[in-house]
């Protein structure tokens, strides 16, 4: 049997009725990657549940089904751990076909939803008219903002900024003259060069990186996967476009793909990302205390891989859910649970969520900060923040690097 089915085995396991029993104690549902191409980022929320399930017995039971990274998967997922488990909440991460399949799959069982790691703009717009659903996560506008940061500390303000946008749900509500990414970065004084939207995965990205030069662009913005990025640095390079900065979210909040030759750089090497998640956050649990860096610390011993950002927003979702079933008038009806994850107000190991004074319904969100992927010396990259302006209490950890720096 390969890894990954054991793996999922093992999160099945940690919560089964073997280990805890069906005491009466209510069902939490969790959709996890643990097959396809989303499993490694499946691998914080398998941890999580591992991690949590023994110290939560008693509370609540934790039951893992594979979304197997694709949206007939989520819905089939969501259709067993509610009609076959019981479970009184269904939690998610991530996936721009799998989350809103997962909370259209709530939707139609009238169950409550919680999900994060998606703009929370394109969750909320993008999607069907909601009512059982929560999310957090940061906004479209966010990013902006951050990332508007990120460029004038690479070289001053009204500095014109080259988009390169992909053609699906996160480029086309980057551009939204309203919800997107687009006004705010314009509101901060800068001019953005956006060509049409590409396909993924990218053949070839000529038209872009020649676009980007005939307007002497020399900070390119994106939320690419790491090898369109690395087609569009290799024709940057062939068609002598130098650039200054890269800023990417999406896919380059994690950490870089390795290379089979250490000196050759990744596709995503001093690449600046959103940061919304570190060892070094001053968050704790609200469970049993445990510290951001406690949190990373114990995932890599076990795991053997590099801490990822989704890691504490993993936890979170627990957290959240233990809250809300702990404080809802009655655990095993759906719309008093539903009401108490709307008047949740917490203090986790993301940092404090409120959905009381979200921007929208049944919206909470994350804070953001800037970093950098830089050569690491535990990991061949590491996230480096290099930005804190909005987060109190989270330390610098060095400057940006121009792109080419360190070669």
């Amino acid at each position: 049997m390969d890894q990954t089915n054991g793996e999922e085995k093992r999160v099945r396991a940690a919560a089964s009725p073997a280990a805890g029993g069906r005491t009466g104690v209510p069902t939490v549902g969790v959709v996890v990657a643990r097959t396809g191409r989303l499993a490694r980022l499946g691998d914080p929320l398998a941890y999580a549940v591992d991690l949590l399930a023994p110290k939560l017995r008693g509370r609540l039971r934790l039951v893992g089904r594979d979304s197997r990274s694709c949206a007939e998967g989520a819905r089939q997922a969501v259709r067993e751990l509610v009609e076959v488990e019981q479970a009184r909440i269904v939690l998610t991460l991530a996936g721009t076909e799998v989350l809103p399949a997962v909370a259209d799959a709530c939707e139609e069982a009238s169950v409550p939803c919680l999900s994060s790691t998606f703009p929370w703009q394109v969750y909320h717009y993008g999607g069907r008219r909601r009512r059982w659903t929560y999310h957090f996560c940061w906004g479209l506008d966010d990013i902006a903002e951050v990332f508007a940061d990120l460029w004038e500390a690479a070289g001053g303000t009204e500095r014109k900024v080259g988009c390169l946008w992909n053609d699906g749900p996160q480029g086309t509500w980057s551009r939204h003259s309203t919800h997107g990414f687009l006004p705010a970065a314009r509101a901060r004084g800068h001019r953005l060069v956006v060509p049409a939207g590409y396909r993924e995965p990218a053949a070839t990205l000529a038209g872009h990186v020649a676009a980007f030069r005939d307007e002497g662009v020399d900070i390119v913005t994106s939320a690419a996967t790491g090898a369109d990025l690395g087609v569009f640095r290799r024709e940057a390079a062939r068609q002598g476009l130098r650039l200054r900065l890269i800023t990417c979210s999406r896919w380059l909040a994690y950490p870089p793909a390795s290379t089979a030759d250490p000196a050759v750089e990744a596709p995503q090497a001093n690449v600046a990302t959103l940061v919304y998640w570190t060892p070094a956050h001053p968050y704790r649990s609200s469970i049993d205390g445990m510290s951001a860096a406690e949190l990373a610390e114990g995932y890599e011993r076990a795991t053997g891989n590099q801490w990822l950002q989704p890691l504490g927003l993993a936890y979170a979702l627990v957290e959240v859910a233990a809250h809300a079933l702990a404080t809802a008038d009655d655990p095993a009806a759906p719309a008093s649970v539903a009401a108490a994850l709307g008047a949740t107000r917490l203090e986790t190991v993301a940092g404090p969520l409120d959905w009381t004074s979200g921007p929208v319904p049944r919206i909470a969100t994350v804070r953001l900060s800037g970093g950098q992927w830089q050569r690491g010396r535990k990991h061949p990259y590491e996230l480096v923040v290099t930005d804190n302006r909005q987060v109190e209490g989270l330390p610098v950890g060095g400057e940006l690097v121009p792109l080419g720096a360190d070669q």
